[in-house]
């Protein structure tokens, strides 16, 4: 059995943060566990790829959720990322803290330290290198709006005429529409694992397995001790000196933890699983941005006349290949941002998507970009901000292979409803401008205007869908009796174990959630470093 310092179960956004941070000393010895591949992959790389790598058995763990009662039973596709880089690796690439109030809330919750003044050093760290080193690692946060469609500008003028805030240059934090920014690298994606796992990778100190699958942590009384994890068909353990540090994310992270008897003690024993502490609200609390698109016929070309004929993709791959530019370096998420549904409210609840490409993802979960609608189109599209729905993660059986029940419950809380048709007629009010009716080739797809509470409600229960924001199934706060970890992470009644990952969040974030993931993990490294100190 090897020995290390620090175990880090997950190769993620988080656990890429932690692992370069943890070995930049050279004093600890780290070892990564991720049970994906590694991220140097075409379509990894490139930053359309998502589109191709959204049903890639190979980099994503292709979860599905239980039937959802408030989606009229429908099963919701929830691809997660199983490769070095995490979700980050597969993601649409948008970078966007939230709101200032997000972390000021998760303070006023208990967990002090983690305020919006607390937590933004930790972000201006990750988005800019030192300046006396600027090769140090660090992610590439960019700009790349000068490239974008045309389209974006009609996007800007429909939300001006829309009387929404409209903000030419982008931004990282708070509301307003704007270009958004996006974690690209010289047309390249820059996941956390370009960013700083492959610097860490040079250094002595740090070990990392692929396809490595964690079974469960080993517990010497109170105290974790050892990770149990298969790897080409062999089973292996190692030994944590220090801390052993989960960051397998909103799913993984409580899977791991009930596979080890940390849970519901009466529902693990029933399954079979000896209890090692009774920690009932893990997997509890699962909240995730639940949206839907609308599509519009465009009288504009649009990215539908790029990737969908072989010409289109056939040029822009050689623009790709010879310039690192054109739509493959891009996302298709250009333009969006946060903005309040209503003039009333304190601060904004609404995130929205301008899109200039549209596709169907109503059968299967497919979402294939490659292969748009025949028509020149393009999305407008919505999600709530802070949804106070609340669902679980629960292991079905002892079986570490065995993926677990998912039950997101999406509007399930009235709140989340009411919050639903108020968006849905903002959008109303951005299809009613000059600016988007001067757009249409023919009348909207989804005629908001003619269609009463009723039916808006219903077509967001049969055609939206998850925005990949899992989090909260692990969450932080004061009280062992509605938590799982303190305000350091540590896990509440045991030893030696820390959750680093966006399972930690103690309420979603109003914006995508890769952000304030690596934010996480960088203060955690920051608190595990100085603990060992003590």
């Amino acid at each position: 059995m090897r020995e290390f310092d620090y175990i880090i179960v997950g190769g993620g956004s988080a656990g890429c943060v932690l692992a370069e941070k943890l070995t930049a000393c050279g004093r600890h010895q780290v070892l990564l566990l991720e049970a994906g591949p590694s991220d140097r992959r075409f379509w990894v790389q490139v930053p359309i790829g998502y589109g191709i790598l959204f049903q890639q058995k190979a980099v994503n763990w292709m979860y599905n959720s239980d039937p959802v009662p408030g989606l009229d039973g429908r099963v919701i596709y929830h691809p997660r990322g199983k490769v070095l880089g995490g979700s980050g690796s597969i993601n649409a690439l948008v970078y966007h803290r939230g709101q200032a109030g997000d972390y000021d809330d998760w303070a006023a919750a208990g967990n002090n330290g983690w305020s919006y003044a607390d937590v933004m050093p930790h972000f201006e760290q990750l988005e800019t290198p030192p300046q006396d080193d600027p090769r140090a690692p660090h992610l590439s946060v960019t700009d790349n709006s000068a490239d974008f469609h045309p389209m974006g500008r009609d996007f800007l003028e429909i939300c001006r005429q829309g009387q929404l805030p409209v903000c030419e240059a982008p931004t990282r934090e708070g509301p307003g529409i704007t270009p958004y920014l996006t974690t690209t690298r010289d047309g390249q994606r820059c996941s956390s694992a370009k960013a700083f796992l492959r610097p860490a990778m040079r250094r002595r100190n740090l070990t990392v397995m692929t396809g490595a699958h964690v079974s469960r942590i080993g517990f010497e009384g109170k105290r974790a001790q050892t990770v149990s994890y298969s790897r080409n068909g062999q089973d292996f353990k190692a030994r944590a000196g220090a801390e052993i540090i989960l960051a397998a994310g909103a799913v993984g992270s409580p899977q791991i933890l009930q596979l080890s008897g940390v849970g519901d003690a009466r529902y693990l024993q029933s399954i079979g699983i000896r209890s090692v502490h009774n920690a009932p609200h893990v997997g509890q609390h699962l909240q995730d941005h639940y949206g839907i698109n609308y599509i519009f016929k465009s009288k504009q070309k649009t990215l539908n006349d790029v990737f969908g004929n072989w010409p289109g993709r056939i040029m822009a791959g050689m623009e790709y290949v010879l310039r690192r530019s054109g739509p493959l370096s891009l996302s298709v998420n250009q333009l969006g941002g946060l903005v309040k549904s209503s003039t009333a409210l304190n601060r904004p609840d609404t995130q929205i998507y301008m899109n200039p490409l549209s596709y169907q993802t109503s059968q299967k979960g497919k979402r294939k970009l490659m292969k748009p609608d025949s028509f020149s189109g393009f999305i407008l599209g919505f999600n709530s901000c802070r949804p106070k729905s609340e669902g679980t993660v629960t292991i079905t059986s002892a079986r570490p292979g065995e993926l677990p029940s998912i039950r997101p419950n999406y509007l399930d809380h009235e709140d989340d409803r009411a919050e639903a048709l108020a968006m849905a007629r903002l959008i109303e009010r951005l299809m009613a401008t000059p600016a988007l009716c001067d757009l249409l080739a023919d009348e909207p797809m989804t005629p908001l205007d003619r269609m009463d509470d009723d039916a808006v409600l219903a077509d967001f229960r049969q055609r939206g869908g998850t925005v990949f924001h899992l989090c909260g199934t692990c969450r932080m706060g004061p009280d062992a009796a509605s938590s799982v970890v303190d305000n350091r992470l540590r896990v509440h009644g045991v030893e030696g174990l820390r959750i680093c990952d966006a399972s930690a969040f103690p309420n979603i974030t109003s914006a995508n959630t890769n952000a304030p993931t690596m934010m996480l993990a960088h203060r955690a490294a920051g608190m595990i470093l100085q603990d060992r100190q003590r």
